[in-house]
C-alpha cells in the first residue's frame, strides 16, 4: 500500500541496508501526507539542551539505523507493515536558527500541515523541547490530550519565562507549560520509567524506574489503559527512558533505566489505546556507541508503524514457543 508513483525497497533483495538510505525505512521522500497513513518528520531542533547537545543530528542517525528494519519481515509478527501502511518521509521541518523565538511556531505549522491531511505523525527529534509544538498541534484537532510518557525525567519543572518570552527554549519544563496551557490532561496521563526528582508532579501519574522494574510489561500497559480510559493520547518517549547501558547517546543520561525489550513489551500492549500523535526525542549521535541508541529509536519508531499496520489487519504470527 505505498503511495502511488512510489517504490520503496523491502528486502535485501532490491537493495544493500548499507547504501542509499536517506528516508526512514527507505520510504519515499515527499513534500505533503496527503495519502498517507502515517507520516515521518525530523525536527533536528537541539537548541533546549541543558546538558550534552547533538539531538539535532538524532533524525538522521535514526534514519540511517532505520535500513536494516526493512529488510526482513517485522518480529514479532512476520508481516511487512509497509504493505498495510501508506508510509512516507516528510523530510527536516527547517528553521531560521538567528531567529529562535519562530522556531516553536515552525514546528507547530509543520505538524499542523501533516495532521491536517489525516496522517499519524511520527516525529524525530531533536531535543523533548519539540513535543511542545507537537502537542500544541495535536490539542488543536483532538483537544486536550492525555500524556503517555517515558522517560528518566518529568520535564515539569517549573518554566522562568516572562515578560516578552514567548515560550521558553528549554526541555525540562514543556510539559509544564503544556499542562499550563490546558493541552495536557494530567489526570489522564502517565509517566514511565521516571528515576529525577520533581517537587510537584502536577497530577500526573509516574510509575518511576523501581515501580516498573518490579512490575510487568502487561500490569504497566494495563495502567495506562486504564488511566487513559480511551482519552486521546500523545505517545513521547525520550530515549534516555532506557538505562545508559543501552542508550549512551543522549544529553541527559540517568542510571537504572529500562531495557529495550521492557519498553518495546509496554508498547506492543497500548495497541488499543487511542493514540492520535508520537515522537522519539534526545538521540545525540556524538554520544553514541556503535550506533546503538539510534538503532533503539529506530526500533521503537518502527513500532508505531507496526502498530498502524496491526490496526489495518496486518496479521501478528509467532514462533511455536520451545517454552511452552
Amino acid at each position: 500500500m505505498q503511495t502511488p508513483g512510489h517504490h520503496s525497497p523491502s528486502t535485501i533483495i532490491t537493495e544493500q541496508t548499507y547504501t542509499a538510505c536517506g528516508t526512514f525505512l527507505r520510504t519515499p521522500r515527499v513534500s505533503s501526507a496527503a495519502g498517507l497513513d502515517v507520516g515521518i518528520l525530523g525536527v533536528p531542533f537541539d537548541l533546549a539542551t541543558s546538558n550534552r547537545p547533538g539531538a539535532r543530528l538524532g533524525p538522521a542517525a535514526i534514519r540511517a539505523a532505520s535500513a536494516q528494519l526493512a529488510e526482513l519481515k517485522a518480529y514479532p509478527g512476520g508481516f511487512d507493515p509497509l504493505q498495510h501502511v501508506r508510509a512516507a518521509d516528510l523530510g527536516d521541518v527547517h528553521f531560521e536558527f538567528g531567529h529562535p523565538a519562530s522556531i516553536s511556531g515552525l514546528i507547530e505549522a509543520a505538524a499542523s500541515a501533516v495532521i491536517g491531511t489525516g496522517a499519524f505523525l511520527c516525529a524525530l527529534g531533536g531535543d523533548h523541547f519539540i513535543s511542545y509544538p507537537l502537542i500544541k498541534a495535536h490539542a488543536q484537532r483532538h483537544g486536550p490530550l492525555a500524556l503517555i510518557h517515558f522517560d528518566a525525567h518529568t520535564d515539569t519543572w517549573t518554566s522562568t519565562a516572562s515578560g516578552d518570552d514567548p515560550v521558553e527554549l528549554n526541555h525540562g519544563t514543556m510539559f509544564w507549560r503544556a499542562i499550563s496551557d490546558g493541552l495536557i490532561v494530567p489526570n489522564r496521563s502517565v509517566q514511565i520509567g521516571i528515576r529525577t526528582w520533581v517537587d510537584d508532579p502536577l497530577g500526573v501519574s509516574i510509575v518511576d524506574n523501581e515501580a516498573a522494574d518490579g512490575l510487568s510489561a502487561r500490569r504497566i500497559a494495563e495502567i495506562v489503559h486504564t488511566i487513559s480510559a480511551g482519552h486521546p493520547c500523545y505517545v513521547t518517549v525520550d530515549i534516555d527512558c532506557l538505562d545508559p547501558a543501552f542508550a549512551p547517546g543522549t544529553g541527559t543520561p540517568v542510571t537504572g533505566g529500562l531495557s529495550p525489550l521492557k519498553l518495546l513489551q509496554i508498547l506492543r500492549l497500548l495497541d488499543g489505546l487511542n493514540a492520535v500523535g508520537f515522537d522519539l526525542v534526545e538521540v545525540s549521535p556524538p554520544y553514541d556507541v556503535a550506533g546503538i541508541t539510534a538503532l533503539n529509536a529506530a526500533t521503537i519508531v518502527y513500532e508505531q508503524i507496526c502498530r498502524l499496520a496491526r490496526l489495518r489487519g496486518a496479521k501478528a504470527r509467532s514462533y511455536p514457543s520451545a517454552a511452552a
